[in-house]
């Protein structure tokens, strides 16, 4: 659920333009954590970081947005825009030492006084995701974190949430902390491993923005590592999916093959069982044990140990064809072959049948 949210700086320069309106180059948010208090009253610390309000779409949400005195009760929108607006950001959203910066130009009369009295801490109403999220930012402990900025209004306050840091200023500012510089106002301080170092104030801005550009891209960094482990998950399962349907594909015998495969057997049992005799129990038997059933009757005390299938084939055969052809009778107590042709192929043609059968229930 996205929340309406308000941040604050400090303008830092400003001009009159020929018509006399105000422009002024202002600071509008930076990283931080910062208090947001709650509906039941209690406060809430949440953190605005740099991947969030240096992206590309926070940036661009800051550009041509109205300027307002104070922060309006609503979102503004075309249907208010004339009741609240008091001037409009430009198109020059941008980055700098560790803030996001616009130029704004304040066309109203009475807020353009305001400004020149001193009120010049900059506010921004933004919509955004607060999600429950903790760490630590700058030695800062948060417990939520502002996520998809949209900024909807750019606000001139009293007193911003930001700090003295981000505000309208004047030569005269400057010229305020030039003598308090002068009066031996300490530097700006920087840390670096622990401990803090006295810095010219332009290079603790450019290390800080170092560090926001150092923050986000091990952000965007650490985003791709697990988007890449995703994908190389997804890659090993469809790796595993293709084997698995490889080897079922192998392990499956097409309808064609079955048939064939029956019918073979349904010839084998066809042409032994008149050699075999009814007792014989073809249940459970391979091909080759039929063949060699069969080649016993005609050779007692037969041993197939050791000889290949194409010996075995070739010899039931032989066999087979020896006592079609003599009507020869088994030596054994099977029975032989009757040599009743049309009687046969009538039992066989009913077995074959019988078997076909089966396999299609």
């Amino acid at each position: 659920m996205k929340l309406q949210r308000y941040d604050k700086s400090f303008i830092n320069d400003y001009g009159e333009t020929p018509e006399g309106y105000l422009t002024v180059q202002v600071p509008i948010t930076r990283p931080g954590v910062f208090p947001y208090q709650r509906q039941d009253g209690t406060v809430q610390m949440e953190a605005k970081l740099p991947d969030e309000i240096f992206n590309d779409r926070t940036i661009r949400s800051a550009r041509s947005k109205p300027v307002t005195d104070e922060h309006p009760n609503e979102p503004v929108t075309i249907d208010n825009y004339q009741t609240y607006a008091k001037g409009m950001s430009h198109t020059d959203a941008r980055v700098e030492d560790l803030k996001l910066f616009v130029s704004l130009t304040i066309t109203d009369k009475d807020l353009i006084q305001k400004v020149y009295d001193g009120k010049r801490e900059i506010s921004i109403g933004f919509m955004s995701d607060v999600v429950a999220e903790s760490g630590v930012y700058n030695g800062q402990t948060y417990e939520y974190v502002q996520r998809n900025l949209e900024i909807n209004h750019i606000a001139i306050v009293d007193q911003g949430r930001a700090g003295p840091e981000v505000a309208i200023r004047s030569d005269s500012d400057a010229w305020q902390i030039e003598k308090e510089e002068k009066g031996g106002h300490k530097m700006p301080t920087y840390k670096i491993d622990g401990k803090d170092y006295e810095v010219d104030s332009a290079v603790k801005s450019f290390l800080e923005a170092q560090a926001a550009k150092l923050e986000t891209a091990e952000t965007k960094v650490a985003g791709l590592d697990s988007l890449q482990g995703r994908f190389d998950a997804l890659e090993v399962k469809l790796q595993n999916t293709e084997k698995d349907l490889k080897e079922a594909k192998e392990k499956q015998v097409s309808a064609d093959e079955m048939d064939k495969k029956v019918e073979e057997r349904v010839a084998l049992i066809s042409t032994a069982k008149p050699l075999l005799g009814d007792s014989f129990d073809f249940t459970g038997k391979t091909e080759r044990e039929i063949k060699e059933a069969v080649i016993s009757t005609t050779k007692e005390e037969f041993k197939g140990d050791g000889k290949s299938d194409d010996y075995i084939n070739a010899f039931f055969d032989a066999t087979v064809e020896q006592v079609q052809s003599t009507g020869y009778s088994s030596t054994g107590a099977n029975n032989a072959f009757t040599g009743d042709s049309k009687a046969n192929e009538k039992e066989l043609e009913e077995l074959k049948q019988k078997r076909l059968n089966m396999q299609k229930k």
